[in-house]
Protein backbone atom coordinates (compact mmCIF):
# COMPACT_ATOMS: atom_id res chain seq x y z
CA UNK A 1 0.00 0.00 0.00
CA UNK A 2 1.34 3.50 -0.91
CA UNK A 3 1.24 7.19 0.88
CA UNK A 4 -1.93 7.87 -0.76
CA UNK A 5 -3.76 4.78 -0.27
CA UNK A 6 -2.73 4.97 3.63
CA UNK A 7 -4.13 8.62 3.88
CA UNK A 8 -7.76 7.43 1.68
CA UNK A 9 -7.94 4.27 4.42
CA UNK A 10 -7.51 6.53 7.58
CA UNK A 11 -9.87 9.28 5.98
CA UNK A 12 -12.54 6.53 5.12
CA UNK A 13 -12.42 5.18 8.60
CA UNK A 14 -12.90 9.17 9.80
CA UNK A 15 -15.65 9.52 7.48
CA UNK A 16 -17.47 6.37 8.42
CA UNK A 17 -16.81 6.47 11.98
CA UNK A 18 -18.66 10.59 11.91
CA UNK A 19 -21.30 8.78 10.14
CA UNK A 20 -21.74 5.90 12.81
CA UNK A 21 -21.55 8.00 15.76
CA UNK A 22 -24.54 10.89 14.64
CA UNK A 23 -26.59 7.95 13.39
CA UNK A 24 -26.00 6.59 16.80
CA UNK A 25 -26.85 9.81 18.25
CA UNK A 26 -30.10 9.83 16.23
CA UNK A 27 -31.08 6.54 17.67
CA UNK A 28 -29.98 6.61 21.03
CA UNK A 29 -31.63 9.91 21.50
CA UNK A 30 -34.97 8.49 20.41
CA UNK A 31 -34.92 5.40 22.10
CA UNK A 32 -34.32 7.44 25.79
CA UNK A 33 -37.04 10.00 24.58
CA UNK A 34 -39.72 7.37 23.78
CA UNK A 35 -38.76 5.49 27.16
CA UNK A 36 -39.32 8.75 29.15
CA UNK A 37 -42.38 9.31 26.94
CA UNK A 38 -44.13 6.88 27.57
CA UNK A 39 -43.03 6.60 31.44
CA UNK A 40 -44.51 10.14 31.96
CA UNK A 41 -47.69 9.45 30.28
CA UNK A 42 -50.92 9.93 32.08
CA UNK A 43 -53.98 9.20 32.59
CA UNK A 44 -56.70 12.63 32.24
CA UNK A 45 -60.23 12.51 32.97
CA UNK A 46 -62.62 13.54 30.00
CA UNK A 47 -59.61 12.05 27.20
CA UNK A 48 -60.88 9.35 24.68
CA UNK A 49 -61.00 5.91 26.10
CA UNK A 50 -58.93 5.03 23.52
CA UNK A 51 -56.21 7.11 24.59
CA UNK A 52 -53.79 5.48 27.10
CA UNK A 53 -52.27 8.77 28.38
CA UNK A 54 -50.97 12.05 27.68
CA UNK A 55 -48.06 14.22 28.26
CA UNK A 56 -47.60 17.60 28.37
CA UNK A 57 -44.10 18.67 27.71
CA UNK A 58 -42.26 22.13 27.23
CA UNK A 59 -38.64 22.61 25.17
CA UNK A 60 -37.32 25.35 23.05
CA UNK A 61 -39.86 27.84 24.14
CA UNK A 62 -42.51 25.78 22.96
CA UNK A 63 -45.11 23.30 24.62
CA UNK A 64 -46.15 20.12 23.60
CA UNK A 65 -49.11 18.02 24.11
CA UNK A 66 -48.26 14.14 22.86
CA UNK A 67 -50.57 11.37 23.57
CA UNK A 68 -50.65 7.72 22.68
CA UNK A 69 -53.05 4.93 21.74
CA UNK A 70 -54.26 1.42 23.39
CA UNK A 71 -53.77 0.77 20.10
CA UNK A 72 -54.17 2.90 17.45
CA UNK A 73 -56.75 5.58 16.55
CA UNK A 74 -59.75 5.34 14.02
CA UNK A 75 -58.11 6.15 11.22
CA UNK A 76 -54.50 6.84 10.17
CA UNK A 77 -53.53 10.64 9.63
CA UNK A 78 -51.86 11.84 6.42
CA UNK A 79 -48.53 12.31 7.63
CA UNK A 80 -47.00 9.44 9.93
CA UNK A 81 -43.22 9.61 11.20
CA UNK A 82 -41.68 6.35 10.94
CA UNK A 83 -38.67 5.84 13.43
CA UNK A 84 -36.53 3.11 11.20
CA UNK A 85 -33.93 5.11 9.61
CA UNK A 86 -31.61 5.99 12.79
CA UNK A 87 -31.32 2.44 13.52
CA UNK A 88 -30.62 0.67 9.93
CA UNK A 89 -28.20 3.97 9.23
CA UNK A 90 -26.16 2.86 12.65
CA UNK A 91 -25.83 -0.59 12.06
CA UNK A 92 -24.84 -0.01 8.37
CA UNK A 93 -22.16 2.22 9.15
CA UNK A 94 -20.89 0.53 12.25
CA UNK A 95 -21.03 -2.51 10.14
CA UNK A 96 -19.11 -0.80 7.37
CA UNK A 97 -16.99 0.30 9.96
CA UNK A 98 -15.78 -3.47 11.52
CA UNK A 99 -15.30 -4.08 7.84
CA UNK A 100 -12.73 -1.30 7.33
CA UNK A 101 -11.06 -1.21 10.60
CA UNK A 102 -11.32 -4.92 11.73
CA UNK A 103 -11.58 -6.81 9.31
CA UNK A 104 -9.71 -4.82 6.21
CA UNK A 105 -6.66 -4.66 8.85
CA UNK A 106 -7.01 -7.89 10.54
CA UNK A 107 -3.53 -8.60 11.31
CA UNK A 108 -3.49 -5.50 13.38
CA UNK A 109 -6.64 -5.23 15.12
CA UNK A 110 -8.07 -8.70 14.83
CA UNK A 111 -5.63 -11.51 14.90
CA UNK A 112 -3.61 -12.35 17.93
CA UNK A 113 -1.39 -15.25 17.07
CA UNK A 114 -1.12 -15.90 20.24
CA UNK A 115 -4.63 -16.80 20.66
CA UNK A 116 -5.45 -18.41 17.13
CA UNK A 117 -3.46 -18.40 14.39
CA UNK A 118 -6.14 -17.18 11.58
CA UNK A 119 -5.88 -16.02 7.96
CA UNK A 120 -7.83 -11.98 7.87
CA UNK A 121 -10.91 -14.27 5.78
CA UNK A 122 -10.78 -16.75 8.67
CA UNK A 123 -11.32 -13.65 11.14
CA UNK A 124 -13.44 -11.95 9.19
CA UNK A 125 -15.70 -14.92 8.50
CA UNK A 126 -15.87 -16.01 11.98
CA UNK A 127 -16.84 -12.54 13.10
CA UNK A 128 -19.88 -12.23 10.37
CA UNK A 129 -20.70 -15.68 11.43
CA UNK A 130 -20.90 -15.16 14.70
CA UNK A 131 -23.19 -11.55 14.47
CA UNK A 132 -25.67 -13.74 12.40
CA UNK A 133 -25.68 -16.46 14.86
CA UNK A 134 -26.35 -14.28 17.78
CA UNK A 135 -29.27 -12.62 16.42
CA UNK A 136 -31.02 -15.97 16.08
CA UNK A 137 -29.88 -17.17 19.21
CA UNK A 138 -31.68 -14.25 20.55
CA UNK A 139 -34.37 -14.09 18.76
CA UNK A 140 -34.97 -18.06 19.53
CA UNK A 141 -34.71 -17.22 23.55
CA UNK A 142 -37.22 -14.66 22.81
CA UNK A 143 -39.89 -16.73 21.25
CA UNK A 144 -39.37 -19.62 23.45
CA UNK A 145 -41.16 -20.02 27.00
CA UNK A 146 -38.63 -18.11 28.43
CA UNK A 147 -40.41 -14.90 26.33
CA UNK A 148 -43.42 -15.31 28.95
CA UNK A 149 -41.09 -14.64 32.13
CA UNK A 150 -39.38 -11.31 31.46
CA UNK A 151 -37.14 -11.60 34.31
CA UNK A 152 -35.79 -15.30 33.70
CA UNK A 153 -35.34 -13.98 30.04
CA UNK A 154 -33.25 -11.12 30.90
CA UNK A 155 -30.81 -13.18 33.07
CA UNK A 156 -30.59 -15.98 30.67
CA UNK A 157 -29.81 -13.29 27.98
CA UNK A 158 -27.13 -11.56 29.83
CA UNK A 159 -25.16 -15.34 30.16
CA UNK A 160 -25.17 -15.25 26.43
CA UNK A 161 -24.10 -12.19 25.73
CA UNK A 162 -21.26 -13.08 28.49
CA UNK A 163 -20.57 -16.74 27.19
CA UNK A 164 -20.36 -15.17 23.42
CA UNK A 165 -17.78 -12.49 25.01
CA UNK A 166 -15.77 -15.68 26.31
CA UNK A 167 -15.94 -17.19 22.98
CA UNK A 168 -14.64 -14.43 21.19
CA UNK A 169 -11.67 -13.99 23.50
CA UNK A 170 -10.60 -17.72 22.44
CA UNK A 171 -10.26 -16.68 18.54
CA UNK A 172 -9.73 -12.60 18.88
CA UNK A 173 -7.65 -10.21 20.16
CA UNK A 174 -8.64 -8.51 23.35
CA UNK A 175 -9.53 -5.73 21.24
CA UNK A 176 -11.14 -7.77 18.78
CA UNK A 177 -13.52 -9.49 21.29
CA UNK A 178 -14.88 -6.84 22.97
CA UNK A 179 -15.59 -4.73 19.77
CA UNK A 180 -17.53 -7.84 18.42
CA UNK A 181 -19.12 -8.40 21.81
CA UNK A 182 -20.36 -5.07 21.15
CA UNK A 183 -21.13 -5.66 17.67
CA UNK A 184 -23.21 -8.66 18.56
CA UNK A 185 -25.55 -6.78 21.04
CA UNK A 186 -26.09 -4.16 18.62
CA UNK A 187 -27.23 -6.41 15.57
CA UNK A 188 -29.70 -7.74 18.67
CA UNK A 189 -30.97 -4.13 18.63
CA UNK A 190 -31.44 -3.61 14.88
CA UNK A 191 -32.61 -6.52 14.56
CA UNK A 192 -35.40 -5.97 16.72
CA UNK A 193 -35.84 -2.96 15.13
CA UNK A 194 -35.80 -5.05 11.06
CA UNK A 195 -37.41 -7.86 11.96
CA UNK A 196 -40.17 -7.52 15.08
CA UNK A 197 -40.62 -3.83 15.35
CA UNK A 198 -41.43 -2.41 11.79
CA UNK A 199 -43.02 -5.25 10.63
CA UNK A 200 -45.91 -5.37 13.89
CA UNK A 201 -46.02 -1.82 12.78
CA UNK A 202 -46.76 -2.42 9.18
CA UNK A 203 -49.20 -4.88 10.23
CA UNK A 204 -51.27 -2.27 12.46
CA UNK A 205 -51.20 0.43 9.59
CA UNK A 206 -52.20 -2.08 7.21
CA UNK A 207 -55.30 -3.13 9.51
CA UNK A 208 -56.32 0.06 10.19
CA UNK A 209 -56.60 0.59 6.47
CA UNK A 210 -58.84 -2.27 5.88
CA UNK A 211 -60.49 -1.25 8.89
CA UNK A 212 -59.84 -3.81 11.14
CA UNK A 213 -58.73 -3.71 14.90
CA UNK A 214 -54.93 -4.37 15.37
CA UNK A 215 -54.40 -7.11 17.02
CA UNK A 216 -53.15 -6.28 20.32
CA UNK A 217 -49.81 -8.46 20.82
CA UNK A 218 -48.14 -6.98 18.14
CA UNK A 219 -47.92 -3.35 20.20
CA UNK A 220 -47.43 -5.57 23.31
CA UNK A 221 -44.35 -7.88 21.46
CA UNK A 222 -42.64 -4.71 19.75
CA UNK A 223 -42.90 -2.71 23.28
CA UNK A 224 -40.85 -5.33 25.32
CA UNK A 225 -38.08 -5.77 21.56
CA UNK A 226 -37.79 -1.58 22.85
CA UNK A 227 -37.52 -1.95 26.42
CA UNK A 228 -34.69 -5.07 25.44
CA UNK A 229 -33.17 -2.37 23.31
CA UNK A 230 -33.18 0.46 25.77
CA UNK A 231 -31.18 -1.90 28.54
CA UNK A 232 -28.57 -2.96 26.21
CA UNK A 233 -27.69 0.86 25.16
CA UNK A 234 -25.39 1.69 27.68
CA UNK A 235 -23.59 -1.15 27.94
CA UNK A 236 -22.82 -1.43 23.80
CA UNK A 237 -21.48 2.20 23.78
CA UNK A 238 -18.94 0.94 26.40
CA UNK A 239 -17.77 -1.72 23.97
CA UNK A 240 -17.83 0.12 21.23
CA UNK A 241 -15.75 2.89 23.09
CA UNK A 242 -13.23 0.29 24.51
CA UNK A 243 -10.99 0.01 21.79
CA UNK A 244 -9.65 3.43 22.35
CA UNK A 245 -8.51 1.99 26.48
CA UNK A 246 -5.92 -0.89 25.95
CA UNK A 247 -6.11 -1.08 30.19
CA UNK A 248 -9.83 -2.66 29.48
CA UNK A 249 -8.72 -5.20 26.96
CA UNK A 250 -5.04 -5.93 27.76
CA UNK A 251 -6.04 -9.17 29.19
CA UNK A 252 -9.01 -10.92 27.09
CA UNK A 253 -8.96 -14.13 29.71
CA UNK A 254 -10.77 -11.10 32.38
CA UNK A 255 -13.02 -9.60 29.42
CA UNK A 256 -16.14 -11.87 30.19
CA UNK A 257 -15.92 -10.50 33.70
CA UNK A 258 -15.41 -6.85 32.66
CA UNK A 259 -18.73 -7.34 30.31
CA UNK A 260 -20.36 -8.81 32.65
CA UNK A 261 -19.22 -5.67 35.09
CA UNK A 262 -20.49 -2.78 32.69
CA UNK A 263 -24.06 -4.63 31.46
CA UNK A 264 -24.60 -4.68 35.18
CA UNK A 265 -23.91 -1.23 35.41
CA UNK A 266 -25.53 0.20 32.13
CA UNK A 267 -28.82 -1.89 33.13
CA UNK A 268 -29.42 -0.70 36.43
CA UNK A 269 -28.51 2.85 35.32
CA UNK A 270 -31.23 2.39 32.44
CA UNK A 271 -33.63 1.02 35.11
CA UNK A 272 -33.06 3.86 37.73
CA UNK A 273 -34.33 6.38 34.71
CA UNK A 274 -37.12 4.56 33.45
CA UNK A 275 -38.26 4.05 36.96
CA UNK A 276 -37.54 7.78 37.19
CA UNK A 277 -39.59 9.30 34.66
CA UNK A 278 -42.91 7.25 36.08
CA UNK A 279 -42.53 8.60 39.43
CA UNK A 280 -40.06 10.53 40.66
CA UNK A 281 -40.85 10.07 44.27
CA UNK A 282 -40.29 6.06 43.81
CA UNK A 283 -36.88 6.41 41.89
CA UNK A 284 -34.56 3.06 43.11
CA UNK A 285 -31.75 5.50 44.07
CA UNK A 286 -30.08 1.99 45.10
CA UNK A 287 -29.22 1.58 41.30
CA UNK A 288 -26.36 4.08 41.13
CA UNK A 289 -24.98 2.26 44.18
CA UNK A 290 -25.17 -1.06 42.14
CA UNK A 291 -23.89 0.76 38.74
CA UNK A 292 -20.93 2.03 41.07
CA UNK A 293 -19.85 -0.65 42.67
CA UNK A 294 -19.82 -2.45 39.07
CA UNK A 295 -17.98 0.48 37.49
CA UNK A 296 -15.50 -0.05 40.65
CA UNK A 297 -14.98 -4.09 39.83
CA UNK A 298 -14.73 -3.66 36.45
CA UNK A 299 -11.89 -1.57 37.17
CA UNK A 300 -10.60 -3.62 39.74
CA UNK A 301 -10.66 -6.52 37.72
CA UNK A 302 -8.90 -4.43 34.48
CA UNK A 303 -6.43 -2.99 36.11
CA UNK A 304 -4.94 -5.91 38.44
CA UNK A 305 -5.10 -8.53 34.96
CA UNK A 306 -3.24 -5.93 32.78
CA UNK A 307 -0.04 -7.46 32.51
CA UNK A 308 2.37 -4.64 33.34
CA UNK A 309 0.54 -4.83 37.32
CA UNK A 310 0.74 -8.58 37.80
CA UNK A 311 4.21 -7.94 38.85
CA UNK A 312 5.53 -8.89 36.03
CA UNK A 313 9.34 -7.46 35.00
CA UNK A 314 8.94 -5.86 38.72
CA UNK A 315 6.77 -2.51 37.61
CA UNK A 316 3.61 -3.56 39.74
CA UNK A 317 4.39 -0.27 41.75
CA UNK A 318 5.33 1.40 38.66
CA UNK A 319 4.38 5.25 39.00
CA UNK A 320 3.09 7.21 36.31
CA UNK A 321 4.30 10.75 35.71
CA UNK A 322 3.02 13.34 33.61
CA UNK A 323 5.55 14.17 31.11
CA UNK A 324 7.51 17.30 31.99
CA UNK A 325 9.13 19.42 29.56
CA UNK A 326 12.85 19.31 31.20
CA UNK A 327 12.56 15.25 31.01
CA UNK A 328 15.94 13.80 30.37
CA UNK A 329 17.13 11.79 27.33
CA UNK A 330 16.04 7.82 27.03
CA UNK A 331 19.07 6.19 27.73
CA UNK A 332 20.61 4.30 24.81
CA UNK A 333 19.21 0.74 25.59
CA UNK A 334 15.67 2.38 25.74
CA UNK A 335 16.43 4.01 22.54
CA UNK A 336 17.22 1.04 20.96
CA UNK A 337 14.20 -1.52 21.67
CA UNK A 338 12.32 2.07 20.69
CA UNK A 339 14.07 2.32 17.25
CA UNK A 340 13.80 -1.65 16.57
CA UNK A 341 9.85 -2.54 17.89
CA UNK A 342 8.19 0.85 17.30
CA UNK A 343 9.61 3.11 14.96
CA UNK A 344 8.63 1.38 11.93
CA UNK A 345 4.85 3.29 12.61
CA UNK A 346 6.06 6.25 14.81
CA UNK A 347 8.28 7.65 12.83
CA UNK A 348 7.82 11.37 10.73
CA UNK A 349 7.84 9.09 7.76
CA UNK A 350 6.34 5.58 8.60
CA UNK A 351 5.55 3.15 6.49
CA UNK A 352 3.93 3.14 3.53
CA UNK A 353 0.67 1.87 4.54
CA UNK A 354 0.34 3.90 7.97
CA UNK A 355 0.35 6.99 6.46
CA UNK A 356 1.67 9.53 9.74
CA UNK A 357 2.46 8.23 12.78
CA UNK A 358 -0.63 7.51 14.91
CA UNK A 359 -1.60 10.15 17.35
CA UNK A 360 0.87 12.02 15.97
CA UNK A 361 3.19 10.22 18.23
CA UNK A 362 6.76 10.33 17.10
CA UNK A 363 9.81 8.53 18.80
CA UNK A 364 12.70 9.29 16.66
CA UNK A 365 14.80 10.77 18.85
CA UNK A 366 15.36 10.00 22.65
CA UNK A 367 13.96 13.66 23.57
CA UNK A 368 10.92 12.36 21.64
CA UNK A 369 10.99 8.79 23.62
CA UNK A 370 11.17 10.91 26.82
CA UNK A 371 8.33 12.82 26.08
CA UNK A 372 6.05 10.67 25.82
CA UNK A 373 7.00 8.05 28.25
CA UNK A 374 4.23 8.21 30.36
CA UNK A 375 2.36 6.61 27.06
CA UNK A 376 5.12 4.38 26.37
CA UNK A 377 4.40 2.78 30.30
CA UNK A 378 0.95 2.03 29.75
CA UNK A 379 0.58 1.20 25.95
CA UNK A 380 4.01 -1.07 25.99
CA UNK A 381 4.47 -2.15 29.75
CA UNK A 382 1.24 -2.20 31.27
CA UNK A 383 -1.13 -3.09 29.24
CA UNK A 384 1.15 -4.56 26.09
CA UNK A 385 -1.40 -2.93 23.93
CA UNK A 386 1.75 -2.39 21.53
CA UNK A 387 2.74 -3.08 19.08
CA UNK A 388 -0.64 -4.00 17.89
CA UNK A 389 -0.77 -7.69 18.70
CA UNK A 390 2.97 -7.79 18.83
CA UNK A 391 3.28 -7.63 14.92
CA UNK A 392 6.99 -6.54 15.78
CA UNK A 393 8.05 -9.03 17.81
CA UNK A 394 9.01 -7.22 21.14
CA UNK A 395 10.05 -9.59 23.72
CA UNK A 396 9.06 -9.48 27.46
CA UNK A 397 13.08 -8.97 28.27
CA UNK A 398 12.82 -5.83 25.78
CA UNK A 399 9.38 -4.68 27.91
CA UNK A 400 12.00 -4.87 31.06
CA UNK A 401 14.17 -2.85 29.59
CA UNK A 402 11.73 0.11 29.52
CA UNK A 403 10.08 -1.58 32.72
CA UNK A 404 13.27 -0.35 34.38
CA UNK A 405 13.98 3.24 32.53
CA UNK A 406 10.69 4.16 33.40
CA UNK A 407 10.62 3.55 36.94
CA UNK A 408 14.44 4.68 37.57
CA UNK A 409 13.37 8.12 35.50
CA UNK A 410 10.04 8.75 37.38
CA UNK A 411 11.90 8.06 40.63
CA UNK A 412 15.19 9.94 40.04
CA UNK A 413 12.43 13.37 39.71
Amino acid sequence: MGAFEAYAWEWGSALIRWLHVTAAIAWIGGSFFFMHLDASLRKRAGEDPKISGTSWQVHGGGFYQMSKYTLAPASLPDELVWHKWQSYWTWMSGFTLLCWVYYGQAQLFLIDPAVMPLEPWQAAAIGIVALGLGWLVYDFLCRSPLGNNEPLLAVVGFGYVVASAWVFTLVFSGRGALIHTGALMATIMTGNVFFLIMPNQRKAVAALLAGKTPDPKWAKTSKTRSTHNNYITLPVLFMMLSNHYPVVFANSRVIPAIVTCIIVAGATIRYFYNRWHADHDKAPWWAWGVAALAIVAAFAVATTASPGMRGLMGVAALPIAVARADAPKAPPDVVDVVQLRCMMCHAAEPMDWIGEAPKGIVLDTPEHIARFAPAIAMQAVLTHAMPPNNFSGITDDERAVLARWLKLDVASK
